[in-house]
């Protein structure tokens, strides 16, 4: 994040959070905290969560809920990215030791065993110990695009806390993946660090999302990449099954603010004719350091 001070970017999660009025449930005891820290990208490329946002995000929380609340920042291993490498590499390390929270890897974590459906698919998937212990899970992803799913964001990202290294084995049914482990692992908040994005090249956007319902905000981010969410297989079958609506209120700066700006790759569709009904609710917050 260059050029921001912290306090910026902890007012625009504030900002954020009270456009969609969320308020932390104040028996808040056990936190977790999911970043996207896809292989070992610099959070300047847009492709990683950068700790700085999370830092700002703790600060938030600890605000909120309290001082003493215990917080896990997490993520698992996969085939070409190991979290031990990860978190040291993306300054992960040396923010927890700050902020004095945990750095939990999802694959040496105890668990059990969940069956779901998904898309008419069964899975079987272990879930962490963490993860289920935590009474409030936050979602931290960025707005990327995949040649697989079209656009990955809130929902994807959760394919991370999948504990099984070996993610490729799911890839040939990669979107009823993704569905699955969102109905095994629910998450209540989502908030992206937008600050950075990825396209045809990284571009400052200084966007901060937030919302509690996971598919609206894929829905927002891919209006805003110039992608339509209805060409992404995840995000509409999530929307069948139940996790959350394919429609949203905007609040805050208009999302064309920020679509206009976005670095696309090739001929996007106009998110402008997209005509989707608003129902819920996504906080798009301040412009950072404008």
């Amino acid at each position: 994040m260059r050029g921001e001070e912290p306090h910026q970017v902890k007012q625009a999660i504030l900002d954020s959070l009270d456009l969609i009025q969320y308020k932390f449930p104040r028996n808040t005891r056990n936190v977790v905290i999911k970043p996207n820290m896809c292989y070992y990208w610099d959070p300047t490329t847009g492709q990683t969560t950068d700790a700085k946002f999370v830092a700002a995000l703790i600060d938030v929380i600890r605000d909120q809920v309290s001082p003493d609340v215990n917080i896990s920042i997490v993520e698992s291993d996969a085939s070409a990215m190991k979290c031990r490498y990860a978190f040291k590499m993306l300054q992960y390390e040396k923010m927890a030791r700050r902020c004095g929270v945990a750095l939990v890897n999802l694959s040496e974590d105890d668990g059990e065993i969940v069956e779901v459906v998904a898309g008419g698919h069964p899975f079987r998937f272990k879930l962490p110990q963490t993860i289920k212990n935590a009474n409030l899970r936050v979602n931290v992803p960025k707005i990327k695009y995949m040649g697989k799913t079209k656009i990955t964001c809130a929902l994807k990202n959760i394919y991370g806390c999948n504990p099984y290294p070996k993610k490729f084995k799911y890839h040939s049914r990669l979107n009823e993946a993704i569905v699955a482990l969102n109905k095994v692992m629910k998450f209540h908040l989502c908030i992206v660090d937008g600050t950075i994005v990825s396209g045809v090249q990284p571009r400052r956007l200084d966007l901060v999302m937030a919302s509690k319902d996971s598919v609206a905000i894929d829905v927002a981010a891919a209006n805003i990449a110039g992608v339509n969410a209805r060409s992404s297989r995840h995000i509409m079958l999530a929307g069948r099954e139940g996790i959350g609506n394919t429609s949203f209120t905007p609040r805050g700066i208009a999302p064309d603010y920020f679509s206009s700006r976005y670095p696309r790759e090739g001929a996007m569709d106009d998110l402008r004719n997209l005509a989707y009904k608003f129902v819920k609710t996504v906080g798009l917050g301040p412009r950072l350091g404008l």
